[in-house]
């Protein structure tokens, strides 16, 4: 588990100067993830609540014809793996509600056989218990094994489209099964300070297989199978993505992954739309210091880029890799032609000695004495030109490629990455709080919405704390699928996050962030979008109160939402990751008039949500023009006191050539922070 020391930059924001404001200071501890039982509340909507005595019931109605007179507690172990295994049988057979029906005993028993428990810390443990007993009896493969049965099934799929409106019990058996290997995947994930060494090898295994492919089947890891179905399996995506071992690989021949696999980058349309009205002509890019011209200055008045549809179809699939039961061959040399042969830099210092010295010195490309300085610099370019091509012929070229995780999940992701990245930000903008309903946006709510919709005021409040929860989750999920893709793959090649960074960018990924930061993020942060009697276990060990619209308005007491907050930081996060050290995408955010946004998200006195903020503030800064810096002064200060500076770093100041639509813009490309 990755945990985040922040104490450091907390004592640092504790005289924020943008602190002034009315929000309070926010005790937040980041990490990869929640506490152990809000991640396992989570996996559940309050629609579902009655789907918990309807496990116990089948669970209970197959045991007792089974085990006559006893409870599961008073089993001995062997006695459970025993009942384990018929249910491991039971498993296959033919008939669908069967199977049905003996997955929700499984799914029973991994809850935790809450009815046999009498407080939430007994129900934890048996749960606990009971998913590593059903790990060692083989019921996670089985359980893949009927995943990809539920993924090719067509036939569900169209009838569930023809109907007039999806509800929950249109996903009953593909949830069923993912509920079941949440739970797994999220128990075992998580190591206890008693655990045996039994399970830490369990454990260990688990990660190992979590991560391995069948080449023989050519079956790629959970992760790739789950993130095709991607609405619910988003959390098992995310918990998967966390297993991934963080050891950085040793370079690997860079082109391999991209290049030479017949995927090149498809420019898409999107970006193109913006391009109706040339973006760089308003080059009065002024933001006052915490006015009210904040909550309208660049997105309100005029017809934004970021008020167009931010996300595109995707394009026609890329070709499929070879069968990856084929051992990879590496390219020899550069994917293509050097322009720099040997004679050419005799011909080019023989020119510059004819011109600064009088004289040639032959075939002599080493002696640089008495010509200028640029000239020692171009030959040495040209130099590092032959080299690279003698090292990616002589010696990169046959280099084999570890399969790590994040190598064959990144192999996996490849023919259809693009797919794969507007999945996940089609489902980021329809569940962004600032997104407006259209018809042609993706169905979220099948997970939530029930049978039969809601008749009375109490029921109608209840659903729609429901939705905003689901939103809520459905972006918390996402938020940190991508960033730890682009962490992983960062760590295992370069060019795998550049590949992916940039179809993010493609998929209007920085106008999409921006949007969802464009809305009251003070009130987003605090939300109260739970009902703590409906959460799991609590539900299930307790007796349900009397709900009312007022103890629903009221909602929890928490000063914060940790879920929404997380979220926050994530996509600052992944915004940061994709635009740093790149200045024309550093010039998507002027072009989006992304400062007054994320001015207002310093409101947030939480301190490593602003130094992403400052540190986004701070890219851009001497593009927006002097008057900006002149009236954001405290701004400034803020990014001079907390966000790290390097040698020559002219953040602070700028010229006309830096401005965006100066005159020498064109002359200001390729230099960033």
């Amino acid at each position: 588990m990755l945990k985040f020391s922040i104490v450091a930059v907390q004592l640092l924001f504790a005289s924020d100067p943008q602190g002034s404001m009315e929000s309070p200071n926010l005790e937040f501890e980041y990490g990869d993830t929640d506490n152990f039982t809000a991640e396992l509340s989570e996996l559940y909507s309050y629609t579902e609540e009655p789907e918990f005595s309807l496990n116990r019931d089948y669970f209970e109605e197959d045991f007792k014809n089974h085990v006559k007179g006893r409870r599961w507690m008073e089993l001995s172990m062997e006695e459970q793996r025993a009942y384990v295994m018929r249910l491991l049988d039971a498993l296959e057979v033919t008939d669908r509600d069967k199977r049905l029906k003996v997955a929700r005993a499984i799914l029973y028993l991994a809850q935790g056989v809450f009815d046999e428990c009498d407080t939430e810390t007994d129900v934890l443990y048996w749960s606990r218990h009971n998913v590593f007993l059903l790990y060692d009896m083989g019921i996670f493969t089985a359980l893949l094994e009927l995943l990809s049965m539920e993924i090719d099934n067509n036939q569900a799929c169209s009838s569930a489209v023809r109907k007039p409106a999806i509800s929950l019990a249109d996903s009953t058996e593909l949830r069923v099964l993912l509920s079941i290997m949440y739970l797994m995947v999220e128990t075992i994930r998580v190591e206890m300070e008693g655990d045996s060494p039994e399970r830490k090898a369990a454990r260990e295994a688990f990660k190992t297989e979590l991560g391995e492919r069948d080449c023989e089947r050519t079956v790629w890891p959970l992760v790739l199978q789950i993130y095709s179905v991607c609405v619910l399996p988003l959390l098992i995506a995310w918990k998967e993505t966390v297993h991934m071992p963080r050891n950085r690989s040793l370079p690997q021949t860079p082109f391999v992954h991209s290049l030479c696999c017949g995927l090149p980058l498809v420019k898409q349309d999107s970006l193109d739309t913006y391009n109706e009205r040339d973006p760089f002509k308003n080059d009065d890019v002024r933001d006052e210091e915490d006015d009210p011209e904040d909550m309208d200055s660049g997105i309100e008045g005029e017809v934004d880029p970021l008020d167009r549809d931010v996300i595109i179809q995707p394009p026609l699939p890329p070709p499929l890799l070879r069968p990856p039961t084929e051992r990879l061959s590496f390219p020899k040399g550069l994917p293509w032609a050097p322009k720099v042969r040997e004679k050419d830099i005799e011909h080019f210092l023989e020119t510059s000695r004819n011109k600064f010295i009088g004289f040639t010195l032959g075939n002599d490309t080493d002696t640089l004495v008495g010509l200028p300085r640029p000239i020692h610099e171009s030959v040495k370019t040209l130099k590092q030109v032959s080299m690279e091509t003698f090292l990616f012929s002589n010696i990169l070229g046959e280099e084999e490629v570890e399969e790590i995780p994040a190598e064959i999940l990144y192999l996996g992701m490849l023919p259809s990455l693009s797919q794969y990245v507007i999945a996940l930000l089609k489902l980021l903008l329809a569940a962004a709080p600032t997104s407006k309903a259209k018809t042609d946006s993706i169905n979220i709510l099948a997970d939530v919405l029930p049978e039969e919709m809601p008749i009375t005021v109490l029921q109608s409040m209840k659903l729609g704390i429901d939705v905003n929860r689901h939103k809520e989750i459905i972006v918390k999920a996402i938020a940190a699928v991508l960033l730890l893709l682009l962490k992983h793959f960062k760590l295992n090649h370069i060019f795998q996050f550049e590949y992916v960074a940039q179809h993010l960018v493609f998929a209007n990924c920085i106008p999409l962030i921006l949007k969802f930061f464009n809305q009251n993020i003070m009130s987003y942060i605090s939300a109260k979008n739970s009902i703590c009697a409906l959460d799991f276990p609590h539900c299930v060990v307790h007796e349900m109160p009397e709900l009312t619209a007022e103890s629903l308005e009221a909602g929890d007491s928490n000063q914060f939402c940790w879920r929404n907050l997380f979220s926050c930081i994530n996509l600052l996060r992944i915004l940061n990751k994709i635009t740093k050290w790149k200045h024309s995408r550093t010039m998507m955010l002027v072009v989006f008039k992304s400062a007054p946004i994320l001015k207002r998200a310093l409101k947030v006195k939480q301190a490593m949500m602003q130094l992403y903020v400052l540190k986004l503030l701070k890219i851009q800064t001497k593009y927006l023009g002097r008057q900006w810096r002149k009236s954001n002064m405290k701004t400034m200060s803020a990014i001079y006191q907390k966000v790290r500076h390097r040698l020559n770093d002219d953040w602070a100041y700028g010229n006309g050539k830096y401005r965006a639509g100066g005159a020498g813009f064109s002359q200001g490309w390729g230099q960033s922070l």
